[in-house]
Protein backbone atom coordinates (compact mmCIF):
# COMPACT_ATOMS: atom_id res chain seq x y z
CA UNK A 1 0.00 0.00 0.00
CA UNK A 2 1.14 3.65 -0.58
CA UNK A 3 1.71 5.92 1.33
CA UNK A 4 0.41 9.66 1.32
CA UNK A 5 1.24 12.20 3.87
CA UNK A 6 -0.70 15.63 3.26
CA UNK A 7 -0.73 16.97 6.69
CA UNK A 8 2.25 18.90 6.13
CA UNK A 9 0.05 22.27 7.46
CA UNK A 10 0.16 20.21 10.90
CA UNK A 11 3.76 18.72 10.65
CA UNK A 12 6.32 18.25 9.21
CA UNK A 13 9.47 16.10 8.66
CA UNK A 14 12.76 17.01 10.35
CA UNK A 15 15.45 17.84 7.46
CA UNK A 16 18.55 15.52 7.62
CA UNK A 17 20.57 19.12 7.94
CA UNK A 18 18.70 20.39 10.19
CA UNK A 19 18.43 16.89 13.04
CA UNK A 20 23.04 17.40 12.10
CA UNK A 21 23.10 20.35 13.32
CA UNK A 22 20.68 19.58 16.77
CA UNK A 23 22.92 16.66 17.34
CA UNK A 24 25.80 18.10 19.14
CA UNK A 25 23.47 20.44 21.21
CA UNK A 26 21.57 16.83 22.58
CA UNK A 27 25.12 15.39 23.45
CA UNK A 28 28.41 17.09 23.73
CA UNK A 29 27.46 20.66 23.54
CA UNK A 30 25.53 20.51 26.90
CA UNK A 31 26.66 24.22 27.94
CA UNK A 32 24.80 26.35 28.94
CA UNK A 33 24.85 29.88 27.07
CA UNK A 34 24.64 31.93 30.15
CA UNK A 35 27.59 30.42 31.76
CA UNK A 36 31.03 32.38 30.79
CA UNK A 37 33.28 29.34 30.61
CA UNK A 38 34.11 27.70 26.92
CA UNK A 39 31.05 24.92 27.11
CA UNK A 40 28.79 27.95 27.47
CA UNK A 41 30.38 30.49 24.76
CA UNK A 42 29.90 27.45 21.89
CA UNK A 43 26.11 27.61 22.81
CA UNK A 44 26.05 31.12 23.03
CA UNK A 45 27.71 31.49 19.99
CA UNK A 46 25.39 28.57 18.50
CA UNK A 47 22.43 30.80 19.60
CA UNK A 48 23.52 34.03 18.44
CA UNK A 49 24.14 32.33 15.34
CA UNK A 50 20.45 30.99 15.13
CA UNK A 51 18.99 33.92 15.97
CA UNK A 52 20.60 35.67 13.04
CA UNK A 53 19.24 33.02 10.45
CA UNK A 54 16.03 33.02 11.94
CA UNK A 55 15.84 37.10 11.73
CA UNK A 56 17.22 37.04 8.03
CA UNK A 57 14.42 34.67 7.27
CA UNK A 58 11.60 37.46 7.73
CA UNK A 59 14.19 40.48 7.17
CA UNK A 60 14.42 41.67 10.39
CA UNK A 61 16.97 44.96 10.63
CA UNK A 62 18.52 43.14 13.64
CA UNK A 63 18.57 39.69 15.55
CA UNK A 64 18.32 41.17 18.93
CA UNK A 65 14.32 41.55 17.58
CA UNK A 66 13.80 38.08 17.85
CA UNK A 67 12.39 35.76 20.77
CA UNK A 68 12.88 32.23 21.42
CA UNK A 69 9.93 30.65 22.84
CA UNK A 70 8.43 26.65 23.03
CA UNK A 71 5.99 26.69 19.83
CA UNK A 72 3.81 29.07 18.45
CA UNK A 73 1.18 29.09 21.03
CA UNK A 74 3.47 30.70 23.65
CA UNK A 75 4.35 32.96 21.18
CA UNK A 76 1.04 34.12 20.76
CA UNK A 77 -0.03 34.33 24.27
CA UNK A 78 3.23 36.55 24.80
CA UNK A 79 2.45 38.98 21.71
CA UNK A 80 -0.99 38.87 22.64
CA UNK A 81 -1.06 39.06 26.48
CA UNK A 82 2.29 41.01 26.78
CA UNK A 83 1.57 43.72 24.39
CA UNK A 84 -1.68 44.20 26.27
CA UNK A 85 -0.52 44.16 29.38
CA UNK A 86 2.46 46.38 28.59
CA UNK A 87 -0.11 49.28 27.58
CA UNK A 88 -3.36 48.95 29.74
CA UNK A 89 -2.54 52.35 31.11
CA UNK A 90 -3.19 53.70 27.74
CA UNK A 91 -6.30 51.84 27.08
CA UNK A 92 -7.93 48.18 27.38
CA UNK A 93 -9.17 47.68 23.87
CA UNK A 94 -8.08 44.98 21.48
CA UNK A 95 -8.91 44.33 17.69
CA UNK A 96 -8.54 40.68 16.22
CA UNK A 97 -10.18 39.07 13.29
CA UNK A 98 -13.22 36.07 14.06
CA UNK A 99 -10.88 32.94 12.06
CA UNK A 100 -7.47 33.51 14.60
CA UNK A 101 -5.71 30.76 15.94
CA UNK A 102 -7.32 29.58 19.33
CA UNK A 103 -4.03 30.93 21.09
CA UNK A 104 -4.88 34.22 20.23
CA UNK A 105 -8.41 34.04 20.78
CA UNK A 106 -8.19 32.25 23.76
CA UNK A 107 -5.66 34.84 25.18
CA UNK A 108 -7.91 37.69 24.42
CA UNK A 109 -10.96 35.62 25.87
CA UNK A 110 -8.52 35.65 28.73
CA UNK A 111 -7.57 39.24 28.80
CA UNK A 112 -11.22 39.99 28.75
CA UNK A 113 -12.03 38.23 32.17
CA UNK A 114 -9.22 40.71 33.57
CA UNK A 115 -10.94 44.07 32.06
CA UNK A 116 -9.90 44.13 28.96
CA UNK A 117 -12.47 44.02 25.79
CA UNK A 118 -11.91 42.83 22.44
CA UNK A 119 -13.64 43.59 18.97
CA UNK A 120 -13.77 40.17 16.81
CA UNK A 121 -13.90 41.79 13.40
CA UNK A 122 -16.08 39.70 11.07
CA UNK A 123 -14.59 37.82 7.70
CA UNK A 124 -16.63 37.12 4.22
CA UNK A 125 -17.60 34.38 2.50
CA UNK A 126 -13.57 33.48 1.52
CA UNK A 127 -12.05 34.30 5.28
CA UNK A 128 -10.84 37.74 3.96
CA UNK A 129 -10.77 40.35 6.80
CA UNK A 130 -11.74 43.61 5.13
CA UNK A 131 -9.30 46.58 6.35
CA UNK A 132 -12.04 48.67 6.55
CA UNK A 133 -14.21 46.96 9.10
CA UNK A 134 -10.75 46.82 10.93
CA UNK A 135 -10.65 50.68 11.22
CA UNK A 136 -14.21 50.49 12.35
CA UNK A 137 -13.56 48.30 15.21
CA UNK A 138 -10.86 50.57 16.51
CA UNK A 139 -11.55 52.80 19.38
CA UNK A 140 -9.32 55.55 21.22
CA UNK A 141 -8.74 52.67 23.81
CA UNK A 142 -7.70 50.42 21.50
CA UNK A 143 -3.63 49.17 22.40
CA UNK A 144 -3.49 46.07 19.94
CA UNK A 145 -4.27 44.95 16.77
CA UNK A 146 -3.94 41.10 15.62
CA UNK A 147 -4.48 39.65 12.57
CA UNK A 148 -2.74 36.55 10.74
CA UNK A 149 -1.41 35.89 7.54
CA UNK A 150 -2.47 32.71 6.81
CA UNK A 151 -5.64 31.87 7.92
CA UNK A 152 -4.70 28.51 9.57
CA UNK A 153 -7.75 26.48 8.29
CA UNK A 154 -8.66 27.46 4.87
CA UNK A 155 -5.18 29.54 3.74
CA UNK A 156 -6.35 32.62 3.50
CA UNK A 157 -4.02 34.94 2.67
CA UNK A 158 -5.22 38.12 4.77
CA UNK A 159 -4.55 41.94 3.50
CA UNK A 160 -1.86 42.75 5.90
CA UNK A 161 -0.26 45.49 4.44
CA UNK A 162 -3.09 47.41 4.56
CA UNK A 163 -4.49 46.73 8.13
CA UNK A 164 -0.76 47.37 9.26
CA UNK A 165 -1.17 51.12 7.62
CA UNK A 166 -4.42 51.72 9.58
CA UNK A 167 -2.98 50.37 12.65
CA UNK A 168 0.68 52.80 12.52
CA UNK A 169 -1.90 55.63 11.10
CA UNK A 170 -3.74 55.34 14.45
CA UNK A 171 -0.56 54.51 16.62
CA UNK A 172 -1.73 50.75 17.56
CA UNK A 173 0.91 48.38 17.44
CA UNK A 174 -0.03 45.19 14.97
CA UNK A 175 0.62 41.49 15.64
CA UNK A 176 0.80 39.19 13.11
CA UNK A 177 0.42 35.62 13.38
CA UNK A 178 2.73 34.04 10.51
CA UNK A 179 2.38 29.87 11.75
CA UNK A 180 0.76 28.86 8.63
CA UNK A 181 2.62 31.11 6.46
CA UNK A 182 6.37 31.14 7.21
CA UNK A 183 8.55 28.95 5.53
CA UNK A 184 5.88 28.77 2.63
CA UNK A 185 5.22 32.16 1.26
CA UNK A 186 7.72 34.91 1.31
CA UNK A 187 7.27 36.88 5.28
CA UNK A 188 9.03 40.40 5.05
CA UNK A 189 8.40 41.84 8.82
CA UNK A 190 9.52 45.48 7.71
CA UNK A 191 7.10 45.07 4.03
CA UNK A 192 4.26 43.75 6.31
CA UNK A 193 4.40 46.71 8.72
CA UNK A 194 4.67 44.10 11.88
CA UNK A 195 5.55 45.02 15.01
CA UNK A 196 5.03 41.64 16.54
CA UNK A 197 4.87 38.75 14.34
CA UNK A 198 5.20 34.60 15.17
CA UNK A 199 5.89 31.50 13.55
CA UNK A 200 6.87 27.67 14.09
CA UNK A 201 10.10 25.76 12.52
CA UNK A 202 8.01 22.70 13.00
CA UNK A 203 5.98 24.09 10.15
CA UNK A 204 8.87 24.42 7.77
CA UNK A 205 11.02 21.03 8.64
CA UNK A 206 12.04 22.22 11.96
CA UNK A 207 12.30 20.76 15.23
CA UNK A 208 9.01 20.97 17.45
CA UNK A 209 9.51 22.71 20.59
CA UNK A 210 10.98 25.83 19.38
CA UNK A 211 8.64 29.13 18.48
CA UNK A 212 9.76 32.17 16.98
CA UNK A 213 8.45 35.77 18.21
CA UNK A 214 9.93 38.91 16.11
CA UNK A 215 9.39 41.81 18.41
CA UNK A 216 10.68 45.47 16.88
CA UNK A 217 12.28 47.62 18.95
CA UNK A 218 9.22 50.22 19.35
CA UNK A 219 6.96 47.32 20.38
CA UNK A 220 6.51 46.49 24.14
CA UNK A 221 5.78 43.31 26.18
CA UNK A 222 5.35 42.36 29.90
CA UNK A 223 7.13 38.64 30.25
CA UNK A 224 4.73 36.00 30.84
CA UNK A 225 7.51 33.77 32.52
CA UNK A 226 9.77 35.33 34.90
CA UNK A 227 12.79 34.21 36.99
CA UNK A 228 16.34 34.78 34.30
CA UNK A 229 17.65 37.81 31.85
CA UNK A 230 17.28 35.40 28.79
CA UNK A 231 15.60 36.47 25.15
CA UNK A 232 16.06 39.78 26.68
CA UNK A 233 14.47 39.74 29.78
CA UNK A 234 11.28 38.41 27.72
CA UNK A 235 11.12 34.96 28.26
CA UNK A 236 12.47 33.17 31.39
CA UNK A 237 14.58 29.88 31.36
CA UNK A 238 17.82 28.37 29.97
CA UNK A 239 17.12 28.09 26.25
CA UNK A 240 16.39 24.90 24.20
CA UNK A 241 19.64 24.84 22.53
CA UNK A 242 19.51 21.49 20.15
CA UNK A 243 15.66 23.10 18.92
CA UNK A 244 17.09 26.74 18.69
CA UNK A 245 20.03 25.31 16.69
CA UNK A 246 17.81 23.59 14.22
CA UNK A 247 15.26 26.14 14.09
CA UNK A 248 18.09 28.65 13.12
CA UNK A 249 19.10 25.88 10.12
CA UNK A 250 15.83 25.46 8.61
CA UNK A 251 15.23 28.71 8.91
CA UNK A 252 18.13 28.96 6.63
CA UNK A 253 17.34 26.61 4.33
CA UNK A 254 13.40 28.01 3.76
CA UNK A 255 14.94 31.47 3.42
CA UNK A 256 16.59 29.84 -0.09
CA UNK A 257 14.13 27.18 -0.80
CA UNK A 258 10.70 28.26 -0.47
CA UNK A 259 10.30 30.07 -3.77
CA UNK A 260 10.37 26.57 -5.48
CA UNK A 261 9.01 24.50 -2.73
CA UNK A 262 5.73 27.00 -2.70
CA UNK A 263 5.68 26.58 -6.65
CA UNK A 264 5.48 22.67 -6.26
CA UNK A 265 2.60 22.75 -3.50
CA UNK A 266 0.56 25.16 -5.72
CA UNK A 267 0.95 22.97 -8.68
CA UNK A 268 -0.10 19.99 -6.46
CA UNK A 269 -2.66 21.74 -4.89
CA UNK A 270 -4.52 23.29 -8.16
CA UNK A 271 -4.20 19.38 -9.78
CA UNK A 272 -5.91 17.90 -6.19
CA UNK A 273 -8.84 20.44 -6.48
CA UNK A 274 -9.21 20.24 -10.33
CA UNK A 275 -9.17 16.08 -9.65
CA UNK A 276 -11.14 15.90 -6.91
CA UNK A 277 -13.96 18.74 -8.37
CA UNK A 278 -14.38 16.51 -11.31
CA UNK A 279 -14.66 12.82 -9.75
CA UNK A 280 -16.54 14.02 -6.56
CA UNK A 281 -19.78 15.45 -6.90
CA UNK A 282 -21.33 18.20 -4.64
CA UNK A 283 -17.60 19.04 -3.72
CA UNK A 284 -17.13 22.06 -1.79
CA UNK A 285 -14.06 24.33 -1.91
CA UNK A 286 -13.62 26.90 1.43
CA UNK A 287 -11.57 29.53 1.05
CA UNK A 288 -10.07 31.10 -1.81
CA UNK A 289 -9.62 29.41 -5.17
CA UNK A 290 -6.18 27.98 -5.74
CA UNK A 291 -3.85 31.28 -6.76
CA UNK A 292 -1.98 34.08 -5.16
CA UNK A 293 -4.93 34.73 -2.55
CA UNK A 294 -4.57 31.06 -0.34
CA UNK A 295 -1.43 29.25 0.77
CA UNK A 296 0.21 26.67 -1.40
CA UNK A 297 0.06 24.33 1.30
CA UNK A 298 -3.96 24.26 2.16
CA UNK A 299 -6.49 22.60 0.52
CA UNK A 300 -9.92 22.63 2.70
CA UNK A 301 -12.91 20.88 1.38
CA UNK A 302 -16.14 19.92 2.33
CA UNK A 303 -18.07 16.39 0.82
CA UNK A 304 -21.24 16.56 1.44
CA UNK A 305 -22.78 13.51 3.17
CA UNK A 306 -19.35 12.24 4.68
CA UNK A 307 -18.34 13.67 7.66
CA UNK A 308 -14.93 14.10 7.97
CA UNK A 309 -13.71 12.30 10.85
CA UNK A 310 -14.96 9.42 9.05
CA UNK A 311 -12.94 10.59 5.52
CA UNK A 312 -9.60 10.76 7.77
CA UNK A 313 -9.90 7.55 9.74
CA UNK A 314 -10.74 5.68 6.14
CA UNK A 315 -8.10 7.69 4.09
CA UNK A 316 -5.78 6.73 6.83
CA UNK A 317 -6.37 2.87 6.57
CA UNK A 318 -5.17 3.69 2.63
CA UNK A 319 -2.17 4.98 3.91
CA UNK A 320 -3.20 8.32 3.23
CA UNK A 321 -3.26 11.21 6.44
CA UNK A 322 -5.05 14.13 5.93
CA UNK A 323 -6.06 17.18 8.43
CA UNK A 324 -9.98 17.18 9.73
CA UNK A 325 -9.32 20.69 10.91
CA UNK A 326 -6.60 22.80 12.90
CA UNK A 327 -4.14 20.42 15.19
CA UNK A 328 -4.96 22.59 17.97
CA UNK A 329 -8.55 22.33 18.08
CA UNK A 330 -9.19 18.91 16.18
CA UNK A 331 -9.53 16.85 19.52
CA UNK A 332 -11.96 18.89 20.65
CA UNK A 333 -14.60 17.28 18.22
CA UNK A 334 -16.24 21.05 18.20
CA UNK A 335 -17.41 22.82 14.75
CA UNK A 336 -14.57 24.83 13.53
CA UNK A 337 -15.08 28.24 14.48
CA UNK A 338 -13.35 29.58 11.26
CA UNK A 339 -15.76 27.46 9.02
CA UNK A 340 -18.85 28.91 11.23
CA UNK A 341 -17.65 32.68 10.58
CA UNK A 342 -17.10 32.15 6.97
CA UNK A 343 -21.01 31.11 6.79
CA UNK A 344 -20.85 27.35 5.81
CA UNK A 345 -23.56 25.36 6.69
CA UNK A 346 -23.18 23.36 10.17
CA UNK A 347 -23.21 19.81 8.24
CA UNK A 348 -20.44 21.28 5.50
CA UNK A 349 -18.42 22.03 8.29
CA UNK A 350 -18.49 18.76 9.76
CA UNK A 351 -17.84 17.28 6.29
CA UNK A 352 -14.80 19.37 6.01
CA UNK A 353 -10.79 18.01 5.46
CA UNK A 354 -7.44 19.82 4.60
CA UNK A 355 -5.09 17.84 2.50
CA UNK A 356 -1.72 19.43 3.01
CA UNK A 357 1.02 18.54 0.63
CA UNK A 358 4.84 19.54 1.07
CA UNK A 359 8.05 19.65 -0.65
CA UNK A 360 8.62 16.02 -1.04
CA UNK A 361 5.16 15.00 -2.41
CA UNK A 362 5.43 13.91 -5.82
CA UNK A 363 2.39 13.69 -8.56
CA UNK A 364 2.51 9.77 -8.41
CA UNK A 365 1.17 10.75 -4.80
CA UNK A 366 -1.63 12.72 -6.37
CA UNK A 367 -2.68 10.06 -8.43
CA UNK A 368 -2.78 7.83 -6.04
CA UNK A 369 -5.23 9.96 -3.54
CA UNK A 370 -7.39 10.76 -6.69
CA UNK A 371 -7.83 7.51 -7.41
CA UNK A 372 -8.93 7.14 -3.79
CA UNK A 373 -10.85 9.40 -2.41
CA UNK A 374 -13.72 9.60 -4.11
CA UNK A 375 -14.13 5.67 -3.64
CA UNK A 376 -14.05 6.85 0.69
CA UNK A 377 -16.32 9.66 -0.37
CA UNK A 378 -18.53 7.28 -2.07
CA UNK A 379 -18.31 4.34 0.51
CA UNK A 380 -19.18 7.07 3.60
CA UNK A 381 -21.48 8.69 1.33
CA UNK A 382 -23.50 4.97 0.83
CA UNK A 383 -23.57 4.68 5.18
CA UNK A 384 -25.17 7.51 5.28
CA UNK A 385 -28.94 7.81 5.66
CA UNK A 386 -29.14 11.63 5.24
CA UNK A 387 -27.29 11.27 1.73
CA UNK A 388 -29.40 11.79 -1.32
CA UNK A 389 -28.23 11.72 -4.55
Amino acid sequence: MRHVFLDHQSATPLLPEVLEAMRPFLAEAFGNPSSPHQHGLRARDALAEARAQTARLINAQSPEEIIFTSDGTESANLAVKGAAWAQERRGNHIVVSQTEHPAVLHSAAFLETRGFSCARVRVDAEGFVDPERVRAAVSDKTILIAVHLVNHEIGTVEPIREIAAIAHEKGIPFYVDADAAAGWLPVDVQALGADLLSFSPCRFYGPKGIGVLYRHRRARLVPLLHGGDQEGGRRAGVENMAGIVGAGVAAQIAQREQPRRAAHCARLQKRLWEGLRAAVPRLKLNGPQPGPRRSPVNLNISVEGAEGEGQLLLLDTRGIAVASGSACVTKSLRASHVLEAIGLDPALAQSAVILSPGQDTTDEDIDYVLETFPKVAAKLRAMSPSWKE
